[in-house]
């Protein structure tokens, strides 16, 4: 079992089993979590009781997983709005949006997960997994790469270790020997690829948002569907990819984020 990094009574335990939960990035079932959880079954299963009686986890009775609940994404849509790269980046999201006619997501690295801040459809053609306030694997999707690419060298050790290695299908990282590899790549090449590593028939281009300074503040990314655009018919939009997470990284230079 995982040795948990730090405690800080009761709240600092249920936090880090909603930590986990949200680590899966999908539903997940009670013998997964015990499986990395450091409590015992019956603590386990007593933080995952309390934490969806507050809503905070939704427990689906048909599959027997558990997946974040409303009044998190409550908070998380809070948070957006007060602390988040969106309002910043929305603008240049809306114009790129509009220009390639294909889904845009921003992201920024949380705890070496992937929070989704903002999202925008430009057609109704098909839906990405992705939604604002969401969490998701950092080692299987584009943005998360991108960003993982790019951030300090003791930042990305930990951040390495925080990742699950699930095998959502054929194409996902299995281990952080596989993902270094490739984010060598992406730094050399400036862009990262998600080539269905998360999502069966969603591929995606994405860049890192550096602020002038060089920090990592976010990435950026157009995901389509497989069947309209594969990974070369995606290197159309790099240009004007990277130009939105340029402009959005001098906007967001003087902002103060969260680390």
């Amino acid at each position: 079992m995982n040795k948990p990094a730090h405690r800080d009574g009761t709240v600092g335990k249920a936090l880090e089993v909603l930590d986990m939960v949200a680590g899966f990035g999908k539903p997940v079932r009670f013998t997964d979590l015990l499986e990395k959880s450091p409590y015992p079954k019956a603590t386990l299963y007593r933080f995952l009781q309390t934490l969806t009686n507050q809503q905070m986890l939704n427990y689906e009775e048909d599959t027997g997983t558990y997946s974040l609940g409303i009044r998190l994404m409550r908070l998380a849509h809070e948070a957006w709005k007060n602390a988040s790269l969106a309002p910043i980046a929305r603008p240049h999201v809306e114009t790129l949006a509009a220009q390639i006619g294909e889904t845009v997501h921003l992201a920024q690295l949380d705890n070496g997960q992937v929070l989704f801040v903002d999202k925008l459809n430009a057609s109704d053609r098909f839906q990405t997994l992705a939604q604002v306030g969401q969490v998701a694997p950092a080692y299987c999707t584009g943005v998360g790469k991108a960003m993982l690419a790019f951030v300090a060298p003791k930042r990305l050790q930990i951040a390495l270790q925080q990742q699950s290695y699930l095998q959502y299908t054929d194409a996902t990282h299995g281990s952080a020997e596989s993902l270094m590899k490739e984010l060598e790549i992406i730094r050399a090449q400036g862009i990262a690829f998600d080539r269905e590593e998360h999502q069966r028939g969603v591929n995606s281009i994405a860049a890192p948002i550096l602020s002038s300074n060089g920090r990592i503040v976010g990435a950026i990314s157009i995901a389509s569907a497989t069947s309209r655009f594969d990974t070369d018919a995606l290197m159309q939009f790099r240009e004007p990819l990277l130009d939105a997470a340029k402009k959005i990284g001098d906007d967001a230079t003087s902002w103060q984020f969260p680390s």
